[in-house]
């Protein structure tokens, strides 16, 4: 039930919700997965919210939830459309460090 409201978060662009359902899955114990971070991340990037998107990817470390490709180009749209560059290349040199592909 949460990655389906998460998702629909995700298409509407709710940052917030999507990022509030997230802590709820925390407070009560229950699992989180790239799926899940990836679609709060996207809502994240819907609306421009670099900082929470930011946060969301300090919590996949946290959890112990490898990010991928997905992951890194919804935060750096994020940060792009935040006009945040130097958090955008850091983010992209984290790519590099985690040998993870680097495409156009």
């Amino acid at each position: 039930a949460y990655s389906a409201a998460v998702s629909a978060c995700e298409k509407g662009g709710e940052w917030a919700q999507a990022s509030q359902l997230v802590r709820e899955m925390v407070d009560g114990h229950v699992g989180r997965d790239i799926i899940i971070y990836n679609a709060a991340v996207s809502a994240c990037e819907r609306s421009g919210h670099w900082a929470q998107a930011l946060q969301l990817l300090r919590a996949m470390v946290e959890d112990h939830v490898n990010m991928d490709t997905i992951t890194y180009n919804a935060a750096l749209s994020t940060c792009e459309k935040g006009r945040e560059w130097l958090q955008a290349l850091q983010l992209f040199r984290e790519m590099a460090h985690r040998h993870m592909e680097r495409s156009t």
